[in-house]
């Protein structure tokens, strides 16, 4: 495997990730024109940022406000390596001000939300770097983001909403999901179907749902599918493209998940 990769999806034009393996190269005083947000994964490095030396160990998650000057120096036989999303700013407008701003401090995370970040960075590189769909990816990304501005360490303790209105548009995103599961959904349909902005989308339909909306799809794919897959009249790679999945693979592992065996196990059986 190469020591440095790129990951783009077109469909995401906002989003660049990168995987390095390179321990032994230093990134010399440099700045992004994105917000940059990352975790080393392995070993540890020297971050000086805006006249600050850090030290970043292994499992620890920095971040790099747009333009802002900062330089990496891996420690000598540390065996360095990292992962780093770069995130456009115009992406980032849905935000509220106050949240933008908490986007510039700290560079390094405390450690309650060094540890939820983690989680979320490590499920949008699975999502961007395997068979993760737009929606999936975004909704990821989203997820991370607003644990980084959360003045809470994580974002999975809720309040259920009870207003009326919120509850309109979770609705109106579900009878959406409803109509289209089998179908390639972003998130910028679900913002355009319900009129408010994605990170306000995803915050209320967690709340309500108590899962994003990526995961609601797929249990409509997969009971979809297994509706067919009792019929035994098919191919079941012709029932996981039905069902919106184009990926097999992705088919077997998501249904496995939420069934308890694979298509073909839940096919046969009596």
């Amino acid at each position: 495997m190469p020591n440095v990769i790129f990951y783009r999806d077109q469909a995401l034009p906002f989003l660049e990730a990168k995987l390095c393996r390179k321990s032994d190269f230093a990134y010399q005083k440099h700045f992004h024109e994105e917000y940059s947000i990352g975790l080393i994964d392995t070993g540890e490095t020297y971050a000086w940022c805006d006249g600050t030396m850090h030290r970043v160990e292994e499992g620890r998650m920095i971040s790099f406000p747009p333009m802002m000057l900062h330089a990496c120096h891996p420690k000598e036989g540390a065996n360095w390596s990292y992962k780093m999303l770069f995130i456009k700013q115009d992406w980032l407008q849905g935000l509220k001000r106050q949240e933008l701003d908490r986007l510039h401090i700290p560079f390094l995370l405390e450690e309650g939300k060094n540890k939820a970040c983690r989680i979320h960075i490590n499920r949008t590189m699975k999502s961007l770097t395997g068979a993760g769909t737009p929606l999936e990816i975004e909704i990821s990304l989203i997820e991370l983001i607003q644990t980084v501005v959360s003045r809470n360490d994580s974002d999975l303790a809720h309040k259920r909403s009870n207003n009326r209105q919120d509850r309109k548009y979770v609705n109106l995103i579900k009878e959406y999901l409803y109509e289209y599961y089998t179908e390639k959904i972003t998130l910028d349909d679900l913002e355009r179907i319900a009129d408010i902005s994605k990170f306000h989308l995803i915050r209320l339909f967690k709340q309500s749902s108590h899962m994003p909306p990526h995961a609601y799809q797929n249990l409509l794919r997969i009971n979809h599918a297994k509706i067919e897959l009792t019929k035994n009249l098919r191919p079941i790679a012709d029932i996981a493209v039905e069902a919106g999945f184009y990926d097999q693979s992705h088919f077997s592992r998501t249904f496995s998940k939420i069934v308890g065996v694979t298509p073909q196990k839940y096919a046969i059986s009596k």
